[in-house]
């Protein structure tokens, strides 16, 4: 079979999602001004359609496409970079923004991007399922999961902050080493919701945590979060 669907969605002005979806490492390969505006991207056997629409309210979007991927990963690290590139940093608040992968309970593991049209491309590894690894979880990281669900895949940052902080209050005795990630998702959140001043305290908390050499390194890529989020502020 060699069916092929193509998403068209919606953004207020054309001229916005063009070096946002550049920046991503799409090619445009087709553009018009007249009778209505409209690009066209693609990037390997991805193809992503947009109109403009100028009463369009990108804050309102309720525009979505899943996007199934061999490594969910490396096209984490293309799209960082290219944003990086870019704008100097990751967008990881308003419109645009990305978020980092992270499994997510009811779901696979992936990522989001919100593109300046509103949009979410929800990214997910081609075959995965929300079975991959589950059983194996610590309390925290269920914990983690449930937040991910909620603020990263349904968008509901209040309650994904909710969540995490109630659970890190009830588990006070965890282990500094599984509290890690749950503080750096914190921060990511309240930077979101530009609470700068709790992301920069959820950081510090961050900072005091006891880990010994071997957790550092295995932290390492949540250690690289936190301080990119630490630049941000």
């Amino acid at each position: 079979m060699n069916e092929h669907v193509i998403p068209i969605l919606p953004c207020r002005n054309v001229d916005d999602v063009v070096p946002f979806y550049e920046a991503l490492g799409f090619t445009l390969t087709f553009r018009q001004a007249r009778p209505n505006p409209y690009v066209c991207f693609n990037r390997g056997g991805i193809d992503l359609h947009f109109f403009g629409l100028e009463a369009f309210e990108p804050e309102n979007s309720m525009g979505s496409a899943i996007l199934l991927v061999p490594d969910t990963g490396v096209l984490y690290d293309e799209f960082a970079a290219g944003l990086r590139a870019a704008f100097g940093k990751l967008t990881l608040s308003g419109l645009p923004r990305i978020t980092r992968p992270r499994r997510k309970q009811g779901t696979a593991a992936g990522f989001t991007v919100v593109d300046p049209g509103g949009n979410w491309l929800r990214i997910y590894a081609l075959g995965a399922t929300e079975e991959d690894g589950k059983g194996s979880e610590s309390r925290l990281e269920r914990v983690l999961m449930n937040a991910t669900r909620q603020g990263d895949a349904r968008g509901d940052d209040a309650i994904a902050i909710s969540v995490l902080e109630a659970g890190l209050s009830r588990h006070a005795d965890a282990p500094d080493v599984e509290k890690l990630p749950l503080l750096v998702h914190l921060a990511e959140l309240k930077l979101r919701i530009g609470n700068l001043e709790f992301a920069a305290q959820a950081l510090d908390s961050v900072d005091s945590l006891a880990l010994n050499p071997m957790e550092r390194e295995g932290l390492a890529a949540e250690l690289a979060n936190a301080a990119e989020l630490r630049a941000s502020l």
